[in-house]
């Protein structure tokens, strides 16, 4: 999953940043908020969630959250604020975010609400995904096949998320790198390569029927 940050607090973006990352999110950072209101005009559909600080000078939280829905962008919105009165909350939500936090926060709350946003979209499209014999669940984390549980590391389940949730459509591998690591990373890694070889190991998927190579381009999953 990939979250991104607007927070112009540098040293608790940086935190959060970090703590996210290391328990297997892709994580982006602003430090601005025109400029990443501009980011999610452009590209809202790379991202799963928006963590948004509330009190930032010349566009703060409440207009970004007003713009984005005015735009028709859905992407689900945790607010960061350090106003703990009912006013402002209200104003948050009515704004059009889904959640908040107020400062100071303990990690597994931002770690506990993240996860219920994430969750949310679910209840649309199900609980569980399903391709062939393999069935995963996003809530639970758990991954089975022909029945038997696959366990898999954080990155593998994202990747074998990502690629579910787009069913016949050919995933670039730079695609999956943003969505996955972020976009510091570097971009000619074989580490999809990787991930995909270990995933069809995995899912005794070995002649790649299951997950396809589209030659010099990247992967997708069949039905």
């Amino acid at each position: 999953m990939r979250i991104l940050i607007i927070e112009d607090e540098i040293k608790l973006a940086a935190a959060i940043k970090l703590g996210l990352e290391k328990v297997g999110y892709a994580v982006d950072y602003v430090a601005d908020s025109q400029s990443g209101l501009q980011r999610l005009k452009m590209s809202a559909e790379d991202y799963d969630v928006l963590i948004l600080d509330l009190v930032m000078p010349h566009l703060d939280g409440f207009d970004v959250c007003r713009s984005l829905r005015q735009l028709g962008i859905y992407l689900p919105i945790l607010v960061l604020t350090a106003r703990n009165f009912e006013e402002d909350k209200v104003a948050a939500l009515d704004a059009g975010a889904d959640d908040y936090v107020v400062k100071p926060f303990s990690f597994q709350e931002l770690l506990a609400r993240l996860r219920a946003l994430l969750r949310r979209p679910h209840q649309v499209i199900g609980d569980k995904l399903t391709i062939r014999n393999i069935e995963l669940n996003p809530q639970t984390r758990i991954v089975s096949h022909d029945g038997g549980k696959v366990y898999l590391t954080n990155k593998e389940f994202m990747l074998l998320e990502y690629l579910m949730r787009h069913p016949n459509q050919v995933m670039t591998r730079e695609q999956i790198i943003e969505h996955l690591w972020g976009d510091d990373f570097d971009s000619f890694s074989n580490i999809v390569d990787v991930h995909v070889k270990n995933l069809r190991k995995k899912l005794k998927d070995k002649n790649g029927s299951l997950i396809q190579t589209v030659q010099s381009v990247g992967y997708r999953i069949t039905p």
